[in-house]
């Protein structure tokens, strides 16, 4: 008998034990849980016309692990799967477009891949990407600043505008490249103009903005994501032509602000410990020829 009560305890014991491995590997919050509790952590009020929404999967599906990353591209799918993250908050669209429509992809041979792929493995993507911008401080410009190094360059609270020791816009670039880990710049302007006021606009704002920033007499040199080459690129050229103290240094979407979502997964950590949380850089999509390639 005493026996049989050992075994019995045994297979109780194994069995408490598997359903709470169970429970580890599914988790124990929904996507849509964990989107709550995001919105009651951030100090801007969640507006509903927005781009911040659910992508793709079911919301109230539990998640086994989260994967912060700024696009939700192929190659973030495929790591996300890689390590159990069945929820990815991404920053930017997943299909292409501000809004994600699909409606003109229906027939579109990736779309239907890319979506194949996502179905087959149960993956729920949710936009965050007005919102972090709007919670106080910017959560994107707090992530760019630390990796920038630039805390203590600050002119003031907006998080836009800095004050550096007279250098080269050539010389800065070096530096801010090197920093940036090999972002291919693009670099408006004089190499060898010596400025001291820079202003930072991450992303792709527009060249509205990238011009009311460069229109202000503090603005030497405006470090920037990315614009259209016939908007911004063109205004710092013919500034310069003019004779004007600008210049301009694209550091391409992606490195303007993927330290901002680096930045998102730390804070998340802060409020969801049950969750593992994991953040992925997105590399650059496209590549530059330097040098003759051989053949």
């Amino acid at each position: 008998m005493k026996l049989i009560g050992a075994c019995i305890i045994l297979l109780v014991f194994a069995g408490t034990k598997q359903l709470f491995a169970q429970n580890t590997l599914t988790g124990t919050l929904t996507a849509r849980q964990i989107i709550n509790q995001m919105q009651a952590q951030l100090s801007c009020p969640w507006s509903q016309e927005t781009v911040d929404t659910f992508k793709t999967g079911n919301p109230d599906d539990l998640v086994t692990g989260v994967a912060v990353c700024m696009f939700a591209n192929m190659e973030a799918l495929q790591n996300a799967v890689a390590k159990n993250c069945n929820l990815l908050i991404v920053h930017e669209p997943t299909f292409y477009n501000h809004l994600d429509k699909t409606d003109m992809l229906e027939d579109n041979p990736v779309y239907q891949a890319k979506m194949a792929y996502i179905k087959k493995h149960k993956l729920i993507i949710f936009r965050f990407h007005d919102h972090w911008h709007r919670t106080v401080p910017d959560g994107i410009y707090v992530g760019m600043i630390e990796k920038l190094g630039w805390k203590t360059n600050q002119v003031d609270n907006s998080m836009l505008f800095f004050k550096f020791g007279e250098q080269t816009v050539g010389g800065f670039a070096q530096k801010l490249q090197e920093r940036l880990g090999g972002s291919q710049l693009r670099v408006v302007g004089d190499p060898l103009m010596r400025f001291t006021n820079v202003a930072l606009a991450v992303g792709a704002p527009g060249s509205k903005s990238h011009i009311n920033l460069l229109t202000s007499e503090f603005t030497e040199l405006l470090v920037a994501g990315e614009a259209s080459e016939w908007e911004t690129y063109e205004y710092v050229q013919d500034a310069a032509m003019l004779g004007m103290k600008k210049a301009a240094i694209f550091t391409g979407h992606i490195a303007s602000e993927e330290a901002g979502m680096e930045y998102c997964a730390t804070w998340l950590k802060t409020f969801i410990q049950d969750i593992p949380i994991t953040y992925l850089e997105n590399r650059s999509s496209f590549w530059t020829v330097q040098k003759p390639m051989n053949e």
